[in-house]
């Protein structure tokens, strides 16, 4: 019997192979999906908004379907009438961004051969606001990639959340670069990850001599984190590790909603200095800065003497912890309320990088929000189960 070690690398390449050939097929055959609903999107919105159709010639047409191409899905009247909205939304934008006839845009139902979307020629703008940094300058898909990459339910929720067009990129390169699933999505949307994101008050700049990274850095977090899956409403104001036990019970979810390339290295992570012990809260790597991020927990307001403490933990790490080939410490201040001014006076006088961003729990959600999560809970609970009968 041949030894299997000797051809372990000879596995390696195939296996790597297949597995991008698999990728391609599945990144083209979506964007010919895209490019098919986009057609067809044109074909129903010209015919039924002008009248030439009737009513009820949508859900006509979808049952027609269905008896001509039996077992057909992703057709019923429900998603057609989504590829109109896809189309007249994206053609107004593409439209504006490039000022497009009509006739630009190409006829409705064209061979497959000749089907194109205007993205194929105008989405490589970019549409990224001047005001702040948005962590789209690190993804290393262009704008035309990323709308092509992602599925319709992607554009569909994008679509129905987001109205401004600097928005949606936004989204569709984020879901694209970083592999979102729909659910994902849908809890960075309800966070407002897009106006959160950069807004960060913060010493990076200054305490970073690497002005690059800090300027990822800035991107790398939010001025504020959306913790809808904690419940400490009933705990003291002043107990922290209430917090803290909160948030470690659901690791997983807070690293999702904290970012994308952060490790978990552990909480109360015990610091000897001369003999005395301190204890970071929360102790996370970031891949993508290569550097540790102490993250300090307040149940309350922010206090500047806060940074004071965080500002030992950091030079303790750098000192102690920190591997030579890794940039400095990033320390994080997670606390209830703060108020911007307040922050960046206090941050300023640091030379170590720091931030203070706040957190909103479930009990700082509406009432009907509140009610929602239950059930949101009971149907992910009730598909799964589904998916693995």
């Amino acid at each position: 019997m041949p030894n299997v070690e000797i051809y372990a690398d000879a596995v390696q390449k195939i296996k790597a192979a297949i597995l991008q050939s698999r990728y391609l097929a599945a990144s083209v055959a979506n964007a010919e999906q895209l490019k098919l609903y986009y057609a067809i999107g044109q074909y129903v919105s010209e015919n039924s908004r002008t009248g030439k159709w009737g009513a009820g010639a949508i859900e006509a047409i979808s049952g027609q379907l269905q008896q001509e191409l039996p077992g057909l899905r992703g057709f019923g009247a429900t998603s057609m009438k989504y590829m109109r909205i896809f189309f007249e939304e994206w053609t107004n934008e593409f439209e504006k961004a490039r000022h497009l006839s009509s006739d630009d845009l190409g006829s409705p139902l064209l061979p497959i051969e000749n089907r194109h979307l205007p993205s194929d020629e105008i989405a490589n703008k970019t549409t990224e606001p001047s005001n702040r940094q948005l962590p789209t300058a690190d993804l290393k898909v262009d704008n035309k990639e990323a709308f092509l990459k992602i599925g319709f339910t992607h554009h569909r929720e994008i679509l129905a959340k987001c109205k401004n067009p600097d928005e949606r990129w936004y989204y569709i390169r984020r879901c694209a670069s970083e592999f979102w699933s729909v659910e994902t999505l849908k809890s960075h949307i309800r966070a407002d990850d897009y106006s959160h994101t950069g807004a960060l008050p913060n010493n990076f700049k200054l305490a970073m001599p690497d002005k690059k990274l800090a300027a990822r850095a800035v991107r790398a977090f939010k001025d504020e984190y959306l913790l809808d899956y904690i419940n400490i409403e009933d705990a003291d104001d002043d107990d922290e590790r209430v917090l803290e036990t909160a948030i470690v019970a659901k690791i997983k979810k807070f690293i999702m909603t904290f970012g994308d390339g952060f490790c978990f290295i552990g909480n109360q992570y015990r610091l000897i200095v001369d003999g005395e012990e301190s204890f970071i809260d929360l102790l996370f790597f970031n891949r993508d800065l290569q550097c540790l991020v102490a993250v300090e927990l307040k149940r309350g307001k922010f206090k500047p003497s806060y940074l004071g403490q965080l500002s030992f933990y950091l030079s303790a790490l750098d000192e102690y912890v920190k591997k030579p080939d890794e940039n400095p410490s990033i320390g994080i201040v997670l606390c209830k309320e703060a108020k911007k001014t307040i922050v960046e006076l206090a941050v300023r006088d640091y030379n170590r990088p720091m931030g203070v961003a706040v957190y909103r729990t479930k009990a700082d959600m509406p009432t009907d929000y509140q009610k929602l999560i239950p059930l949101m809970d009971g149907v992910r609970s009730l598909l799964q189960e589904i998916k693995q009968e």
